[in-house]
């Protein structure tokens, strides 16, 4: 849905730097000079990354370095537009460059490619707002990199060494320990480990070029040093030589740095994006005097200091990724080090990527600004450079873009235009990564030298030709699965036409493992031992089609100082895996292998599985390997019997008791289980009931249809229909039947209702003559409203099932219409012809249709009943569940499934209920109605959606301090939007909701793996004025061993849970409503139903003391403050409490007051 103009959005940000520093720009260039940099760039010129636009350099740094980036539009779209349009004629140099872009094909910008003109002025505010800009931080940055950089030169050159005389005398003159790889180089090494001044300086990254947004925390800066060829030798790429010396070299520069600014700056060694092989050196400002450690702030800037060597050191097709440079031992087959390879490469290429991006951003306008959209989209998704959070990140996505610019279409052509907009560069790039599958067909960019032979390990390949390089080497196979189903969720997202997909692109985080993963497995990293990829294959094959995606969260690695040794795996560490299953194949019990004739894969088959695998014959006379898992109701789901049986058998008995699986937590607070087999005796005997009726032959008039209208018969109701454990009296379900028409009908509404009571009593009379087991009563109704339906049929089976049915005739409708137009009627007449008509088309067209597509989409969605029913218990845990009406709470968890962006629809119960609280917790109820098109088929058009905008809009306007309808909550078959919140929820119920949605979506957040799910059904009674305890026997609780008012003999219990005079009675939802009747005025109440045996009240401010007055809503006392001259009227709260205790009797146990 478009969100309203004046709504404030807040961009959130991970840790600082967690996946800018592989990107590469030059430090040295102005903004608008043409010229490409070389590789020998001199860090010099303090004002050469200055922005055109950048902030006064007298700007404060609280604004500078705000936290939360926050995009505010203004009230109108109009002086938004103008707000934008004057800063854009503030920068010529801009509005030059996109004059030249619109000339060359980008005027498309404005033609079609945003899907209204508030998300083209969403995006533009959002690009204004992330921009980077210059600041105090920015200058105390750049002071350092001089500083730096002029210690680094002036660093002394070191000898040749051998490599223990290297690490030791280092180690002994400046007390820092060579951060060396693993493994560690031989202490026989022949070759020798020396220092000498870097050929040159560069700062690198997306900080010089501006491609990433502006961050929460600290400004990340990187700055290459090229280590000078002559420290090489020819074969140095070979086992690790190259990374050894790299690491001496490092090592070198911390001791200089130590020497010299060991006052200033504090220093750090840290893995490059979590890759082993290339530890840098991070230097950030020294901790003031007498902090401690544990209260370190966050540190305003952080330069990583990377070595790196030039371009032609090594042969390129010596580093190519089929080529091996980890020479096995003799006996050993020398397989393909793809990885080892790249990451080297990458070190020489880091001038070229350079050229690369400069030139991308020269050439394309926009290039800059859909950079930044890449790394909003990318941070949202917690994806970025490091290998531990994919390896796609800032780099990734600007060396992408430039070489779309340049090639990967037919022919070498460009797949991207350079005159496109940021918007659609950011749009086509998604779409490529959605579309083309780089894993199994490579994407070429330039002409490759030579046949390269791509090493086919389940990992993307964009190989950019003229480099000789795979950008994506560091993306794991199942983090590109994850980021092509994120781009493909975006891709239908920005498509979905009644969705305002702005905030679900870039504002949303979506990186929370609970609500990204219907599952998550948590193991101690140290029983993997890094094997990533085992556990992924392993998994993989295991679950097959159970699942649609498995994930592996490897642990972030730690950083140290100089004079430590690099830190290991620790104990405590854990990896966790995610899963997103697939609902119809998770609970499977039997799987199929190869059939006995295949020898190899039942082989296979055989030794993957061991002692599980079994030879069975089935019935259809086939032989084939098995497997067979308990049911999931046996106490361990299937999936968490397959996963701990593969952790045993392949990584050992300390993988399989260390692992904990994550997922069913909520399930187990749902009664009965979270399936829809709970509902099955329901809907049977609800058909049954359809064929007793369209059997009997003696009614005036023909059956036309019999509809459902109840929760229990579109698998949403909280409790289970028919009892089950913890046996309750049954509760009917609601049903309309109508009739064929005759004109025999009266055609006065007092008289249709009686007529109605005829037909009933017929109905009645020949379902009990027909069937033995139906026993079937008159039950009366809205006695004291005559033209509002008066009576029912109670029907109810032998099974347990019961049924409520109420008579359907369409000519009411026309009726009430008449007498609301008729202008002869009184003001009172019209206003019970105006309530008669809002429960006729809720009781009957509204309530029916709504019960349709609720069981319609939970068939199509198996995790929908289970929300919807988690949901409402979350509602009644809180003492919600006598406001908000079941058919708003259905229409809040269906939309998570029908409009479930940024994410797919849930395929669990966890993911789903957690989903839903997260969208419960940032819904601005006040200015958007809940809009859900329960078809999900797209059934709701445009056009309906505007009109129930419109209709909104109107009663926001009608009733602007929202006293008769605060929630608005339609769909495409209750357009209106009022039927189930005219009236209720009031403004404060609202309010209460989406505070404990935000509390519990916080406890989510910070408890995370960690999250006990009956933690968020529990909140305290002291925030309300009074308590009344219920007798828990009334909720289904356990009884007392001396029950005051209940049975404490078994036979008598069930005898008074059989006796179908009580079908249907419900003594706390009886005491509530007349609690409400007689004390509405005075008393707000909540109540929880049969989920929490309490009723608790809040004193309405109303009440407060006031003039003395005779005829007062509610029980008062006089009472006279000392030397006040009048009497004044305070309500007598102990003689209500009373009075609701005398009418509660033996039902209320006792009451607390707070207050």
């Amino acid at each position: 849905m478009a969100l309203s103009a004046n709504k404030r959005r807040k961009v959130e940000h991970s840790s600082p730097g967690e996946d800018d520093a592989a990107s590469f720009a030059s430090f040295g260039e102005e903004d608008g000079q043409d010229g490409v940099p070389g590789e020998g760039t001199e860090l010099d010129g303090r004002d050469s990354a200055h922005d055109g636009n950048a902030l006064d350099e007298d700007e404060s740094d609280d604004e500078d370095e705000a936290g939360e980036v926050e995009a505010e539009e203004a009230p109108s779209l109009p002086s938004v537009a103008a707000k934008m349009l004057r800063k854009t004629q503030s920068r010529d140099a801009r509005a030059k460059a996109a004059k030249t872009a619109l000339d060359s094909g980008g005027g498309l910008y404005t033609a079609g490619t945003f899907k209204s003109n508030l998300f083209k002025l969403q995006v533009d505010e959002l690009l204004e707002q992330i921009r980077p800009r210059r600041g105090k931080r920015e200058e105390a940055a750049e002071q350092a990199l001089h500083a730096l950089k002029r210690t680094i030169d002036k660093a002394p050159a070191r000898g040749s060494f051998s490599v223990d005389e290297a690490e030791r005398q280092l180690l002994m003159s400046s007390k820092v320990a060579v951060p060396f790889p693993s493994p560690k180089p031989p202490k026989d090494a022949k070759y020798k480990l020396q220092y000498a001044k870097p050929a040159n300086s560069n700062v690198v990254g997306s900080f010089a070029l501006k491609t990433a947004t502006r961050e929460k925390g600290s400004l990340a800066v990187d700055m290459t040093v090229t280590m000078p060829s002559s420290l090489f030798q020819d074969k140095d790429y070979l086992n690790h030589r190259y990374f050894y010396k790299r690491a001496y070299y490092l090592a070198c520069i911390a001791a200089a740095l130590k020497a010299a600014h060991s006052s200033e700056y504090d220093l750090r060694f840290e893995d490059l994006h979590g890759d082993q092989l290339k530890p840098v050196l991070v230097v950030t400002p020294a901790q003031p005097a007498g902090h401690e450690v544990e209260a370190k702030p966050t540190p305003k800037w952080m330069v990583k200091i990377i070595p790196c060597v030039s371009a032609d050191l090594f042969p390129q097709d010596k580093l190519l990724p089929d080529r091996n440079c980890i020479r096995p031992s003799a006996e050993a087959k020398a397989e393909p080090t793809p990885l080892y390879n790249s990451s080297l490469r990458a070190d020489m290429l880091m001038p070229s990527y350079l050229k690369l991006i400069h030139n991308a951003a020269s050439t394309s306008s926009a290039f800059c600004d859909a950079c930044l959209l890449g790394s909003t989209w990318l941070r949202q998704r917690g994806l970025g450079s490091n290998i531990a959070v994919g390896g796609f990140g800032n780099f990734e996505w600007s060396a992408l873009i430039a070489l779309l610019l340049q090639g990967g279409g037919p022919g070498g052509k460009p797949l991207l235009s350079e005159g496109y907009s940021s918007y659609q560069l950011f749009k086509a790039t998604l779409q490529i990564l959605a579309m083309r599958n780089m894993s199994k067909q490579g994407l070429m960019v330039g002409h490759a030298d030579g046949d390269t032979k791509l090493v086919p390990n389940g990992a993307p390949v964009v190989w950019d030709g003229p480099r000789g390089h795979n950008v994506l080497y560091k993306v794991t196979p199942w983090t590109y699965i994850q980021l092509r189903q994120e781009a493909k969720t975006t891709i239908t997202t920005l498509g979905d036409q009644l969705f305002d997909g702005f905030e679900a692109t870039f504002i949303t985080r979506v990186d929370s493992p609970l609500l990204r993963y219907d599952h998550v497995l948590e193991l101690p990293a140290s029983v993997v031992k890094s094997a990533n990829v085992v556990l992924f294959d392993v998994l993989k094959r295991g679950l097959g089609d159970r699942v649609i995606q498995v994930a592996i969260l490897p642990p972030l690695t730690q950083s140290w100082l100089p004079g430590s040794a690099r830190p290991t795996i620790m104990c405590q560490a854990a990896i966790k895996v995610g899963f997103v299953v697939n609902p119809d194949n998770v609970n499977r019990t039997v799987d199929h292998g190869p059939g006995a004739e295949s020898k190899v894969e039942a082989a296979s088959f055989r030794k993957f599985w061991g002692e599980k695998a079994e030879l069975r014959r089935f019935k259809d006379g086939s032989i084939l390997e098995s497997l067979i898992w308990s049911p999931s109701d046996s106490g361990k789901t299937v999936l968490e019997q397959i996963v701990r049986y593969l952790l045993g058998r392949h990584f050992g008995e300390d993988a399989e008791q260390g692992a904990e699986l994550i997922g069913d937590g909520f399930s187990r607070m749902i009664s009965q289980g979270s399936t829809m087999a709970a509902f099955q005796p329901q809907m049977e005997a609800y058909k049954q009931l359809e064929t007793d009726v369209r059997g009997l032959e003696g009614l005036p008039l023909s059956v036309r249809q019999l509809l459902p209208a109840d929760a229990q018969l579109r698998y949403a109701s909280s409790q289970p229909p028919l009892g089950g454990k913890g046996r309750q009296r049954p509760m009917p379900a609601d049903v309309t039947i109508q009739f064929e028409g005759s004109a025999r009908w009266p055609d006065d509404l007092v008289a249709i209702q009686r007529t109605k009571i005829a037909f009933l009593l017929k109905l009645s009379e020949q379902l009990q003559e027909a069937t033995d087991s139906v026993t079937a009563r008159i039950g009366l109704e809205n006695q004291n409203r005559d033209i509002l339906n008066q009576a029912y049929l109670e029907i109810s089976y032998e099974s347990g099932a019961a049924f409520r049915m109420r008579i359907h005739h369409d000519r009411e409708q026309t009726l009430l219409e008449r007498q609301l137009k008729d202008k002869l009627v009184g003001p009172s007449a019209k206003e019970a012809a105006a309530v008669g008509l809002a429960a006729y088309k809720r009781d009957y067209i509204k309530a029916p249709a709504h019960t349709h597509a609720i069981a319609r989409l939970c068939s199509r969605h198996p995790a929908l009943s289970g929300t919807i029913r988690l949901t409402k218990k979350w509602f009644a845990s809180h003492l919600l569940a006598n406001h908000v009406a079941d058919e708003v709470v259905e229409l809040i968890a269906a939309r998570t499934f029908v409009q479930p962006w940024p994410w797919q629809a849930p395929s669990s119960v966890q993911a789903g209920f957690l989903r839903t609280l997260h969208w419960l917790s940032r819904w601005d109820w006040r200015a958007e109605p809940l809009i859900v098109d329960l078809s999900g088929s797209g059934e709701l058009k445009q056009p309906d959606v505007q009109a129930i905008q419109t209709s909104f809009e109107a009663w926001r306007k009608l009733d602007p301090s929202m006293n008769r309808t605060v929630l608005f909550a339609a769909s495409n078959v209750d357009p209106e939007g009022t039927t189930w919140t005219d009236g209720r929820p009031a403004k404060v119920i609202a309010g209460r909701m989406t505070a404990l949605a935000k509390a519990a979506c916080a406890e989510v957040e910070g408890k995370q793996l960690g999250l006990e799910a009956a933690g968020l059904f529990a909140s305290p009674l002291n925030d309300y004025d009074f308590i009344l305890h219920i007798d828990p026997t009334l909720s289904g609780g356990r009884k007392r061993k001396n029950a005051a008012n209940g049975t404490t003999f078994k036979n008598l219990e069930l005898a008074i849970l059989d006796d179908s005079s009580l079908v249907g009675f419900d003594p706390i939802s009886s005491f509530l409503t007349e609690l409400e009747e007689l004390f509405g005025s005075a008393i707000l109440l909540f109540s929880g139903g049969l989920e929490r045996p309490v009723i608790t009240g809040l004193w309405s401010p109303q009440t407060a003391v006031r003039s003395w007055k005779v005829n007062l809503a509610y029980s008062t006392i006089p009472t006279k403050a000392p030397k006040a001259e009048d009497v004044q009227a305070e309500i007598n709260k102990e003689a209500i409490l009373s009075e609701i205790a005398r009418l509660g009797g033996n039902m209320v146990e006792r009451i607390e007051v707070n207050r």
